[in-house]
């Protein structure tokens, strides 16, 4: 089992900025995938942010030049960097990791983001 501890979250004015952190239990040197997910009241969990073992990212065009996913291996550690919020933004974040033993989730963190 792994488990994913997420973190960072909160309320922030419109074109601030806020850095989430996902902590996992165990090494993620290995997985292949590292994603960040978000989901609003009333609507669908969307894809945010992705980065693949060999650090290729792929961002959701709602957020591309916004957000940057990154990580640190030496802290087991993926983050969000959030930068130039936008009400819209507002949602539960949530962390997936996929190593090959399996896929995890995080138990989400709220970014709420007033105008």
């Amino acid at each position: 089992q792994v488990q994913l501890v997420e973190s960072g979250g909160g309320l922030v004015l419109a074109g601030g900025s806020l850095r989430l952190s996902c902590a996992a239990s165990r090494s993620i040197f290995s997985a292949n995938t590292m994603g960040w997910y978000r989901q609003a009241p009333g609507k669908q969990r969307e894809f945010v942010a992705r980065m693949t073992s060999g650090g290729t990212t792929a961002y959701a065009d709602s957020v591309k030049g916004r957000f940057t996913i990154s990580r640190d291996n030496a802290q087991n550690t993926v983050y969000l960097q959030m930068n130039s919020l936008k009400p819209e933004d507002t949602a539960k974040y949530y962390c997936k990791i996929e190593f090959v033993s399996g896929l995890y989730w995080g138990q989400g963190t709220q970014v709420t983001v007033s105008s």
